[in-house]
């Protein structure tokens, strides 16, 4: 079986269209779990009018420590052995979730799936398409402008199992917590990208990613992230990166020389405020 969870709070203006998303997949072998956070809009009531004419919507009300939390909730409430997250503002492609199901058939346990994603600005209009062809570790942590990474979970899936080898989302990250899980994934399971589109991610004004990325705050986090990660690396691999990183510097300014002198002047103050 595979099981879809939606993590959703307040979201009356997406919830039905999430769902019946998942209706619209005509997948036999399927559950879908949505925990709601406790919403205080018509979300429950939405959830609740779908739950009762089908029957392979499961779901829970009430108050939560964030996104992370409550797709934790879902995964202890799965009874499949495949599963994905489809935030409830995202949406599959035609014809996915069958193609995802006869996939995992023929892949060792646990298998890490991963396809294509579309990303659409407010105004649904295509911004890029998402192709992480590059998954294995060293190739993530090169850094975004290298190798992008799966950008949003509607374009991946996996055994369940593969939680019990790298934990449970971790409760204190609310914004790269699907980059983090990717990381540890990637060391962990067997690998197997797809060049398919199967999913599509909204970059809606006023969520909490676009507003991350507007106060320039998600670049940070993921750099950090990736940072992190490189320490996993072999050490041969970890003096490749930083000779990478030398080089992409010396190139930057001598695209750009007029920029030297400032990134100086910003280097001697960051040295000598730490050294008070």
């Amino acid at each position: 079986m595979l099981s879809i969870i939606t993590p959703v709070y307040n979201s009356e203006r997406f919830i039905a269209a999430c769902i019946e998303a998942v209706i619209g997949q005509h997948c036999s072998d399927l559950e879908h779990i949505i925990i709601d956070g406790g919403s205080t809009d018509r979300t429950v009531d939405i959830i609740q009018q779908y739950a009762d004419r089908y029957p392979h919507i499961r779901w829970r009300s009430e108050p939560d420590r964030g996104q992370s939390d409550a797709m934790n909730k879902g995964i202890t409430m799965a009874s499949g052995t495949v599963m994905g997250v489809l935030n409830v503002d995202d949406e599959y492609e035609p014809n996915v979730l069958n193609d995802v199901v006869d996939r995992f058939q023929s892949l060792p346990e646990p298998s890490l799936l991963v396809g294509n994603c579309n990303i659409w600005d407010d105004d649904g209009r295509l911004i890029e398409v998402n192709k992480p062809g590059k998954l294995g570790l060293f190739d993530l942590v090169v850094g975004v402008n290298v190798n992008p990474y799966p950008c949003n979970p509607a374009a991946y899936f996996y055994h369940i199992s593969l939680h019990q080898r790298i934990g449970l989302y971790s409760l204190d990250d609310h914004y790269s917590m699907d980059l983090d899980f990717i990381l540890k994934a990637v060391q962990a399971a067997n690998v197997v990208y797809v060049d398919r589109t199967w999913g599509n991610y909204r970059r809606l004004e006023g969520t909490k990613t676009v507003n991350d990325m507007k106060k320039g705050q998600m670049n940070h986090r993921v750099n950090q992230l990736l940072k992190h990660y490189r320490k996993d690396l072999p050490l041969l691999q970890q003096m490749q990166l930083v000779l990478r990183d030398h080089w992409a510097t010396a190139a930057y300014f001598l695209r750009k020389p007029q920029a030297l002198p400032e990134a100086i002047k910003a280097k001697m103050f960051k040295l000598s405020s730490a050294a008070r």
